[in-house]
């Protein structure tokens, strides 16, 4: 998103340049790769207490993955629409490569006929599934960090010899949660019968992801004089509601026990339009002279709300620790994030007193 002036200002008059990494850089870092899989498997209740210690494959994963992609777009100085696309190929990667959850037949439905699935691929699954790992896993996180370590936002926060660790963190963690998923889950849990994907496949999964990659390298911060109107926060809160929980009915439509008579293909051209629709308004909102912090918490905080909520549709049968432990965390959660909503509060009054003591 467009980067603030306060921010631009500090790399520009600080001795170091603004591609080398901050002093302290490894602790953003890893609460990055913590608050990835957090957000998007724990407070959605995806990973419960009952198997929390899924969440270390989950940091190796999505956590060390968001934080490549943050450190890529960061050191040559991309716009977030390059985050959006690099986020989708993380998550083609997660549903093709490594558990290759859209492409063998769900175990959760065991042998109920799965709406949306044709030539080996759960198409509304994969599609729900590439809107909330690129946002939820990525976008998200990534925004949510870098308002708490706001001071160091616009640089990277590892050496080059931090990212090729946390590079072969994700190459082994993706490995165990390959091996975890298919090897082990899938026939001792669910007790479906193997399924192996087509070769083909995989590889037009692999391609998808290298040319996201590629269109994402190509992309530049908007620059000139930007006089598309911002919205308020209370405005950006709303509109994320108003895209998100829609957004939901794809995989309630996957999920739903009730047959289906519309053809799947009709949802699916929605869901793709609803998506560009919304990324079309905060591209044009996110690139106005007026979008600041203010409205980019108010998003997130939509974003989360929206996960925790959506979260408890499936409780209904958890043991009771579960339950009890996600109540536990949302609350956790949402005080935290109230808290960070008042400290940016209290920065933007700061920012806006010594601005005008400035200029006076």
């Amino acid at each position: 998103m467009r980067e603030d002036l306060s921010s631009a200002e500090m790399q520009t008059s600080g001795a170091q340049p603004a591609n080398a990494a901050s002093p302290g850089g490894a602790g953003r870092a890893w609460t990055l790769a913590i608050l990835a899989p957090m957000v998007a498997e724990v407070l959605s209740g995806a990973t419960r207490i009952s198997f929390i210690f899924a969440l270390i494959p989950e940091i190796m994963v999505w956590g060390c993955g968001a934080l490549i992609i943050r450190e890529i777009v960061r050191r040559r100085h991309l716009p977030w629409a390059s985050m959006l696309l690099m986020g989708l190929g993380l998550s083609i990667a997660e549903e093709f490569v490594i558990q290759q959850t859209s492409l063998a037949p769900l175990p959760w439905l065991a042998s109920a006929p799965i709406y949306g699935r044709a030539l080996g691929v759960n198409w509304l699954y994969f599609l729900f599934m590439l809107g909330y790992e690129s946002v939820w896993v990525v976008l998200v996180p990534v925004h949510l960090t870098e308002l708490i370590f706001w001071r160091d936002r616009d640089r990277p926060w590892l050496r080059t010899r931090g990212l090729i660790l946390i590079s072969a963190i994700f190459i082994l963690g993706s490995f165990v949660a390959w091996y975890a998923w298919v090897k082990r889950a899938r026939p001792m849990v669910f007790h479906v019968a193997p399924y192996v994907p087509p070769p083909l496949t995989i590889m037009c999964g692999v391609l998808a992801i290298v040319a996201l990659a590629a269109v994402a390298m190509t992309l530049r911060v908007p620059t000139g004089n930007i006089s598309h109107k911002s919205p308020a926060p209370w405005v950006a809160a709303l509109v994320t509601l108003g895209f998100i929980f829609p957004w939901y009915v794809l995989i309630g439509l996957v999920f739903a026990p009730s047959a289906h008579t519309l053809p799947f293909w009709i949802p699916m051209l929605a869901g793709v339009a609803w998506a560009c629709t919304a990324l079309i308004l905060f591209q044009r909102w996110s690139s106005s002279a007026g979008w600041g912090d203010s409205q980019r918490y108010a998003a997130i905080l939509a974003a989360i709300v929206v996960c925790m909520v959506a979260g408890f549709l499936g409780s209904s049968s958890w043991p009771r620790v579960d339950v009890a432990g996600k109540w536990t965390l949302d609350i956790v959660a949402a005080i935290l994030l109230l808290i960070l909503g008042r400290v940016l509060q209290r920065r933007s009054v700061t920012s806006a007193a010594a601005i005008h003591g400035g200029r006076s």
